[in-house]
């Protein structure tokens, strides 16, 4: 397993999970609700940031790796599988969106590694409806994390949940967009 910038920038993101989770689990007599958002919110952003900042630095640097195309999006999986359901859990996202959202990941991860042991990993690599729906979603999680006004008391759960509405269009329509590529893999045999 090689270890560099990027691939530890991924292994930090894993890292922040359970830590931008546990902040919301602390006694509000420790620390309050406004001060977990604060916390939380922050944790998952350097989280977020460390995504692309991770596979800026592998290209730049020529610093890609199996195990760090492995290990990228397993690590993103994971952060937004734990933050929806962290959501979901504070009342601040539906179960049936996360549900969809979450089962698309592990949809599309199943096909890419089964395209991959087929041969044909480069029909799924990861689109420009791909990118648009992770955008989404981080933006979505994110204000949804904050869940405090932003300017002019604009609410952070109208646009966030707004967000992961469309965050869940894109999921549904990225989702099968993989999976025509796929079939039509298939179909040209």
């Amino acid at each position: 397993m090689p270890f560099n910038l990027p691939i530890f920038l991924t292994w930090l993101r894993v890292a922040l999970i359970p830590i931008f989770v546990g902040v919301y689990y602390l006694p509000i007599s420790f620390m309050p609700l406004i001060t977990q958002n604060m916390v939380g919110s922050a944790l998952f952003f350097l989280a977020a940031i460390t995504d692309w900042f991770d596979g800026y630095l592998a290209r730049r640097w020529n610093q890609t790796s199996s195990f760090g195309a492995f290990l990228d999006p397993v690590a993103d999986k994971l952060m937004v599988a734990a933050a929806l359901i962290l959501l979901v859990e504070l009342a601040r996202a539906p179960t049936w969106l996360a549900v969809i959202i979450i089962g698309r990941e592990i949809t599309i991860s199943a096909l890419r590694e089964w395209m991959a042991q087929q041969g044909k990993s480069k029909s799924t690599a990861v689109a420009y409806i791909g990118k648009l729906k992770t955008g989404a979603q981080m933006v979505a999680i994110l204000l949804l994390l904050w869940a405090g006004p932003l300017w002019a008391g604009i609410s952070t759960q109208f646009i966030g949940t707004l967000a992961l509405y469309v965050a869940g269009i894109l999921t549904i329509i990225s989702m099968f967009y993989y999976l025509q590529l796929a079939a039509q893999q298939f179909k040209e045999e």
